[in-house]
């Protein structure tokens, strides 16, 4: 282990709707963690449904943040030697399953009900110093996301992952019309990857600067959230964690399309009309965590086809202004925590 302070800074939530920087011990790598120095902490909706109270904390005061880049300053006693001191990981939402459930060993690990996350269960990247699972870390190496700073890096652990299953469950045709409603963080990033397989995209989302963006990346159209897309849907993803645009995007659903709810919290979903909104085969789907497997595949994806992400940078010592910010809609792309050099 490289020399490492006794202490360090960090953001924690203990209590719904306060966001406190306070000075915590470092922590101590577990036999089989990596204690990870962060350099870039994404700043993920989930984060603010943290700190509001949305999604009470399974520990308090908990540190928020599972969109980490670091580099590894210490091992467990048990860490394979693959994991060294120096090497680059990102440290993702999905932080433990048990490995012997059902789920577990039918390659859906995501539904584990022991499953343990960053920044909820345990201690996450709003901090100079976290530990993770090694077998859950993700190896980042410079030879193969060169063309990404690390700030662009820390969205695709969560935002472009997440996002990426989201996409999945969608089911769309190949050359399929894909309707995306919200666009933040992982919403502009499952486009391009839409996009470059050859889907037709139309974005509906409120915010004029989300919708500019949206057409810079490739997307068909772009329109405000409750507007009626150009053409029938096959699939449709929902970001916004807004439960009234359920209805909304299953009318928009051609015969047999499917609409998939990407976020972990939503609104209540006013009362359905069968015929209106699920009539003719239309399907509903949530989507929960993820499994490895989508890590693994997505940032593969992204190390192949560089994709453009939309960053903004706040320092460390800003992260309330960065959930704030993100919690009125004045983020445009992904908010970032940058640690200081």
């Amino acid at each position: 282990m490289t020399s490492v302070p006794d202490t360090m800074r960090a953001w924690v939530v203990a209590e719904p709707g306060r966001l406190d920087q306070v000075e915590l011990p470092v922590p101590r790598p577990a036999a089989d963690e990596l204690l990870v120095q962060v350099r870039v902490c994404g700043v993920c909706r989930t984060d603010l449904h943290v700190r509001d109270g949305d999604l009470p904390p399974h520990r308090s005061p908990v540190v928020p943040g599972h969109e980490v880049v670091g580099r590894v300053v210490g091992t467990g006693a048990d860490v394979p030697d693959t994991y060294g001191v120096g090497m680059r990981v990102g440290v993702p939402w999905l932080r433990h399953t048990d490995g012997t459930c059902t789920y577990c060993r039918r390659g859906r690990e995501n539904l584990c009900p022991r499953s343990i996350y960053t920044g909820w269960d345990a201690d996450g990247g709003y901090a100079e110093y976290l530990t993770v699972p090694a077998a859950y870390a993700y190896d980042l190496p410079e030879r193969d996301f060169g063309a990404y700073t690390e700030a662009e890096l820390a969205p695709l652990l969560c935002a472009g992952i997440i996002g990426y299953r989201a996409y999945r469950r969608a089911d769309l045709p190949p050359g399929g019309r894909l309707g995306i409603y919200g666009f933040g963080g992982s919403a502009h990033l499952t486009a391009q990857v839409a996009i470059a397989q050859g889907a037709t995209v139309h974005v509906l989302t409120r915010s004029r600067e989300a919708q500019e963006l949206a057409l810079s990346l490739g997307a068909t159209t772009a329109a405000g959230a409750d507007d009626a897309p150009p053409e029938p849907l096959d699939a449709a993803i929902l970001f916004a964690p807004v439960g009234d645009l359920v209805p909304v995007a299953l009318q928009a659903l051609d015969r047999g399309g499917t609409l998939s709810i990407a976020g972990i919290y939503l609104t209540p979903i006013p009362p359905l009309d069968y015929e209106r909104d699920v009539f003719r085969e239309r399907t509903m789907r949530s989507v929960t965590a993820n499994t490895r497997a989508d890590g693994r595949e997505f940032l593969a994806a992204a190390a192949a086809h560089r994709l453009r992400i939309s960053v903004t940078p706040y320092a460390f010592d800003r992260a309330d202004m960065a959930l704030d910010d993100l919690a009125a809609d004045r983020v445009n792309g992904v908010a970032v925590l940058v640690m200081d050099d």
